[in-house]
């Protein structure tokens, strides 16, 4: 298990729980549910934000709120 921050542009992972209650009813408004497959498309240079697609939507995340999602890495496409 690992945090989204800590995984590399292309890759692909499952949603598995968040760390923080509140910023979960934030991220679950923004499609971030557990079970659901993410992407992270783009990091930008000094890490933050982050864009991902989740649940067919691009979506920008700060660094401290991906820190908040735990997802099983699933490989790079």
């Amino acid at each position: 298990m690992k945090r989204l921050s800590e995984i590399g542009t292309g890759t692909v992972a499952r949603i598995l729980s968040f760390e923080n209650n509140d910023l979960f009813l934030k991220l679950m408004e923004m499609g971030c549910v557990p079970g659901e497959l993410v992407k992270v498309e783009q990091i930008a240079p000094l890490g933050d934000p982050i864009s991902i697609t989740v649940a067919g939507y691009n979506l920008s995340l700060r660094l401290n709120e991906a820190d908040n999602i735990f997802v099983e890495e699933l490989g790079i496409r």
